[in-house]
């Protein structure tokens, strides 16, 4: 197949699905991200900001390989989200899907049963598939799907170069992959680590280091700061490169407890409480120069002032539930506030 003819390129947008590019009088921020949160969080940013050059790092640690196909699920609810074609209802899979291919394999015999994937979703995995087979890196793969889908954004895998988080169960000293602890095991039970496995031997991927550096700032949206934003930074050079911009990010935690998912899960395995405060302080002010927690837990920007953990992070609270695109717009241009102010 002709790999790069999956979508036309608009004339003048720096690429296929890439926001448009000026050389000046132009804003440019760069996103870590995970999956559903941040791919909500991106929307109301593009909104809030729409002649803005977004670029989005994308996290890939979650990727998996199943029936012999590379699966990508936090580029994709990205792509997806950004594109269109999400399922609003869950957040992350494809609108209106079907489910003969699944229901086939069963049939078969053939497993993972407890992953499920839809018909319209095996298309992107097995056009990404066979791409890399022909030896064509994620991140020029990732560049010509979202060529069909017309994002509005720079997407880039944080790395050409496989990473896979995986989890060490306490019971029996046993490691499985992320998504087998995630969605199969529902992240039950004791963990003696989460690890981002290939992680210090992996690259940025080409793009990664030059967006953060030409970024007037860095957003943090609210992923899990364990297994989404943490493989990221955990990529040789992404973490100092992040570290030396103006850094905000917004508060997963709400009331102390996740909006959605079971980032709680992650944080007691690495041993940091499930609080707003909690999760700032573990980015630390040597990251993070602002913090939005929502208004319940507003407390918190009293805390900042005499908390050591938190000295040298501006918090503030608003609305962060993403209830709808106005709310989730004047979430993002709360962050945008934020940060210019604090890159003065």
């Amino acid at each position: 197949m002709a790999v790069f003819a999956i979508g036309a390129a608009r004339p003048d947008t720096g690429g296929p699905g890439v926001a448009p590019r000026v050389d000046t009088g132009f804003m440019r921020i760069t996103v870590l991200a995970g999956g559903v949160g941040a791919a909500r969080f991106l929307r109301g940013l593009r909104a809030a900001a729409p002649d803005t050059q977004i670029t989005v790092i994308g996290n890939t640690a979650d990727d998996i390989t199943l029936f012999g196909l590379r699966v990508c699920p936090d580029l994709d609810t990205v792509m997806y989200t950004l594109g269109g074609g999400i399922n609003e209802e869950q957040g992350w899979g494809r609108a209106a899907e079907t489910f003969s291919i699944s229901g086939e394999l069963a049939a078969y015999g053939t497993g993972p049963s407890w992953f499920t994937l839809g018909d319209r979703d095996f298309a992107t995995h097995i056009v990404r598939s066979e791409m890399l087979a022909a030896g064509t890196p994620l991140s020029e793969v990732t560049r010509a799907l979202c060529a069909r889908w017309r994002t509005g954004v720079e997407l880039i895998p944080m790395s050409d170069d496989r990473v896979e988080t995986h989890v060490k169960l306490a019971s029996g000293h046993e490691s499985v992959h992320f998504q087998e602890w995630w969605v199969r095991l529902h992240a039950a039970g004791p963990v003696e680590a989460i690890i981002p496995v290939g992680a210090e031997q992996a690259a940025p991927a080409p793009g990664v280091i030059e967006a953060i550096a030409a970024a007037d700032f860095v957003l943090f949206p609210p992923s899990n700061p364990v297994v989404s934003i943490g493989p990221i930074l955990a990529v040789p050079g992404i973490r100092a490169a992040v570290a030396a911009k103006t850094v905000v990010g917004v508060s997963p935690i709400i009331g102390g407890a996740p909006v959605r998912g079971m980032a709680d899960a992650c944080l007691t395995a690495i041993g940091v409480e499930t609080t707003a405060a909690a999760v700032a302080a573990h980015y630390g002010a040597d990251l993070i120069n602002g913090w939005l927690v929502d208004e319940q837990d507003k407390a918190i920007v009293d805390q900042a002032i005499d908390d050591p953990t938190l000295v040298g992070i501006t918090v503030r609270a608003v609305p962060l539930f993403m209830r709808d695109l106005p709310a989730t717009t004047a979430m993002a241009q709360a962050a945008i506030d934020l940060a210019q102010e604090l890159a003065r």
